[in-house]
């Protein structure tokens, strides 16, 4: 007779033994994690099928998003069309993965406004080291009644019309309205497509007429689309007639007219992306011409601009460090935001000549710089400079900015925000003039309210991130502001004393339109400017849209 404790010693082991193989056995049953595209392309694995799953405005599998409302919206959304998606992506059957070209295609959809998401993952991994590939993307309601309202510095502006960010499912925008702007009101028709013939061809048309000012602009290009693109050329005319004014202390002193004409045609060349850096050159020809007129009836400046022409050709340089940074909750709410945080430099030189129409042999240059970084906890500083202008033996004109931009995120839905811009204009001209006021950065005063050649300005900002997603349409969020600046010298500047240092506080709401294919931040800003002077008031109210916040 065995000892009683033998026999549950004995089941107790049966059980171990039978818990352990139901584990293995479940182990076994689990799917292998499907790897990285980063560790794909350490295998050296290729791209298998592609296959693209276009979504519908708002998810029906989401309880949240399933009812009545937003089924109907689907249903009278015209989907984008996978053949849109497939034309934009950077890589095709039989290319070796590359994690980089995975995250910049991503880059690249997303900067289409018609698409809410983008994501790109690996399907299927087969035996013999080629990998499915799968493109989802959730569309953005595209179709909208264009109505908006914009007061700034006293002003206000806004437009009435129909907008399709995507025509039919193809990417094609189109938009016809009536617009109120600062001066001046009429209609205008635009259409683009930054993908015909089936390629990267970006074709653009807007006509503008505002009864006093008409505008016609064309343009047709393949352009350096990608870090990797070998080759771009382009060509563009552009065509306006307008009254220009002349501001005071935020009032109309005088207006006169100017008519422009432009054309500009290029191609370039590029041996691609190189150890992370992408040199581009190009070669074009421009044609620029600026004719000015006293306007009958109007009060005339004290001193009408010249009018020049400019014809001649011009060689671009181009060196870009490849460095994007995808964040959240910096410029936008609750979306991935992509930094291009690398160096980057754009230099064209151009020779206007006299025997093919310009007013004289001149030197056209622009040089344009940008660098940016990231500390600890996510903290980013970004600066930008550049120096533009003509020269010749008669006449030179220069203009020098700069610009600092810095992020300091506090916590996930909070960041500290701080500015500092400045330019610096030589001999400039009355519509080449540099202003300062409620459309240009001090909410608490009226528009254009500084004139000078020489402006400067700070900004610190508190930002406020919800995650309150009221009907599943819109992100809010929130601001308190500080602006402080001037503009001032030249012959342009009163000189008077109340035109000083400006500076101004407030606080303000932040609406963003996630689902819209517009994909706009509303601002509603109430600012106290802290000096007054003439046709200041106490208060001043801004209502604005902007792609940032």
């Amino acid at each position: 007779m065995s000892p009683p404790g033998k026999p549950l010693a004995a089941l107790l082991a049966l059980a171990l033994a039978g818990a352990a193989l139901a584990q293995t056995e479940a182990t076994l049953a689990q799917p292998e994690a499907t790897p990285s595209f980063a560790e794909l392309e350490a295998r050296g694995a290729r791209i298998g099928e592609i296959d693209i799953d276009a979504q519908d405005v708002f998810d029906l599998d989401d309880p949240r998003e399933n009812s009545a409302l937003y089924r109907a919206a689907n249903i009278l959304h015209a989907r984008t069309r996978p053949s849109v998606v497939r034309r934009a992506l950077l890589f095709k059957p039989g290319d070796l993965i590359s994690a980089r070209v995975m995250e910049e295609t991503e880059r690249l959809l997303r900067d289409n406004r018609y698409l809410y998401d983008v994501t790109i993952r690996p399907k299927k991994v087969h035996e013999d080291g080629v990998v499915d590939i799968e493109v989802v993307t959730r569309d953005t309601w595209s179709l909208r009644p264009s109505v908006s309202y914009g007061r700034e510095g006293g002003a206000d502006t806004g437009r009435i019309g129909i907008e399709e960010r995507n025509l039919f499912g193809t990417g094609i925008s189109l938009s016809l309205a009536r617009v109120q702007e600062v001066e001046e009101s009429g209609v205008e028709f635009a259409i683009s497509d930054r993908h015909a013939f089936g390629g990267w061809t970006e074709v653009s048309y807007v006509y503008s007429d505002l009864g006093t000012s008409n505008r016609n602009a064309l343009s047709l290009a393949q352009p350096f689309y990608a870090l990797d693109t070998r080759k771009a050329a382009g060509a563009s005319l552009f065509d306006s007639d307008g009254l220009a004014s002349d501001y005071r202390a935020g009032e109309v002193v005088s207006q006169y007219r100017h008519a422009q004409q432009r054309l500009d045609f290029f191609a370039g060349r590029s041996a691609g992306l190189k150890n992370s850096w992408v040199q581009r050159f190009s070669v074009g020809y421009e044609y620029d011409s600026n004719q000015f007129a006293l306007e009958p009836g109007e009060d005339p400046p004290e001193r009408l601009p010249q009018d020049y022409d400019l014809s001649g050709p011009y060689f671009r340089y181009e060196l870009i460090q490849d460095d994007v940074r995808r964040l959240r909750n910096f410029n936008q709410i609750e979306r991935p935001e992509f930094f291009d945080l690398g160096f980057r430099t754009t230099l064209q030189i151009g020779r206007a000549l006299a025997d093919l129409g310009s007013t004289r042999d001149s030197w056209v240059y622009n040089l344009q710089l940008s660098d940016g970084t990231t500390f600890a906890n996510n903290q980013m500083l970004i600066a930008a400079a550049g120096i533009s202008g003509r020269y010749d033996a008669l006449d030179s004109r220069r203009r020098l900015s700069g610009s600092v931009q810095y992020y300091l995120p506090r916590s996930s839905s909070s960041l500290f925000y701080a500015s500092a811009s400045g330019a610096i204009s030589e001999s400039p001209d009355i519509y080449d003039v540099l202003q300062i006021g409620g459309d240009s950065g001090l909410r608490g005063y009226p528009l254009r309210y500084q004139t000078g050649d020489r402006r400067f300005l700070v900004t610190l900002e508190q930002r406020t991130y919800t995650d309150y997603f009221p009907f599943r349409l819109f992100r809010l969020g929130g601001a308190v502001f500080f602006d402080v600046g001037r503009a001032w010298g030249g012959d342009f500047d009163p000189g008077d004393a109340e035109t000083g240092w400006l500076a101004d506080f407030g606080f303000g709401l932040r609406i963003m339109n996630a689902r819209s294919a517009s994909g706009n931040i509303i601002h509603i800003d109430v600012a106290f400017p802290a000096v007054t002077g003439p046709n200041i008031d106490a208060v001043q109210l801004q209502v604005k849209t902007r792609t940032s916040f």
